[in-house]
């Protein structure tokens, strides 16, 4: 399919990129890695009157550590996200996600910052994202703010960036030495796109109870969302095979459970509870 007619225009640094979103009138988007967007706009489900690429702006690339976080470049692509010493040293399960990605060509253009941005709930790393308490950083007309991931996802395909700022970097929890961390997926036959995803991130202190959990869901409902009553069920508990089934049984409470002709809500519902099940088994038991 062919896109609507657009103009393009490649910007040679952040400033720049906003300033030319300013003028836009509304009619930018920012391109990055491209595998996000463009398809939408092959099906015509987008139609920008301009692209700003930034794919080339170096100040949105890079990963390093700071203090207890790990700050990720948004411009990373998914392979150097897999590939990099300090992701898989320090956050295992966010390069063991990225490696499942799409395809080779999707793993090696897009990025974690068009990912995010994107906001499909049927993505892999949005619900990781959840459970590593992510912070957004975002550059626009007034400057730099940093953006909550609980409260990012707003809707399918919308999120709380502003039309006109760029997503820099984003900052995620290293979990604590003692906790396990896991992403497991059923993915749809066809797209390979997540029914239900769940990444699950918990830890059992000295004391023999749960300690630390952490539990972010995609997939199953309209944004991806964490599991808070999952996880306060855990706390304080003894990591038995009861305990996490009672746990899991509340994976679909907080989100608004989406359908399609693929999977009904109910469905969806129990995938929720049986891969929370599943992946809270792996890092407990």
């Amino acid at each position: 399919m062919i896109p609507n007619a657009f103009d393009y225009v490649k910007a040679g640094s952040i400033e720049e990129a906003i300033q030319l979103m300013q003028e836009s009138d509304g009619e930018g988007k920012f391109l990055a890695g491209g595998h996000s967007l463009v398809p939408l706009m092959k099906f015509r489900l987008t139609n920008p009157g301009k692209l700003i690429d930034i794919s080339s702006l170096q100040e949105l690339k890079g990963i390093r550590l700071e203090g207890n976080r790990l700050i990720v470049g948004a411009l990373t692509t998914h392979k150097q996200l897999y590939s990099d010493a300090l992701v898989k040293e320090n956050i295992a399960v966010l390069a063991d996600t990225a490696r499942t990605i799409g395809d080779m060509q999707i793993r090696n253009r897009g990025t974690i910052g068009g990912n995010l941005a994107h906001a499909d709930s049927a993505a892999d790393l949005p619900g990781v994202a959840l459970a590593l308490e992510a912070l957004l950083e975002v550059q626009g007309e007034d400057g730099k703010e940093v953006i909550d991931i609980d409260g990012f996802f707003l809707g399918p395909l919308v999120t709380a960036l502003p039309e006109t700022s760029v997503l820099t970097s984003i900052s995620f929890l290293i979990p604590p030495s003692h906790t396990q961390s896991v992403y497991l997926k059923y993915a749809h036959p066809a797209s390979g796109y997540a029914v239900a995803g769940v990444c699950a991130i918990a830890g059992v202190g000295d004391d023999g109870r749960i300690d630390f959990a952490r539990i972010g869901i995609n997939g199953v409902a309209d944004v991806a969302y964490r599991a808070t009553s999952v996880e306060q069920a855990l706390l304080g508990e003894l990591p038995t095979v009861e305990t996490i089934q009672k746990a899991a049984a509340l994976a679909a409470e907080e989100g608004e459970i989406g359908h399609d002709l693929f999977a009904s809500e109910q469905y969806r519902r129990n995938l929720a509870a049986v891969y929370t099940e599943r992946a809270l088994s792996r890092v407990l038991l």
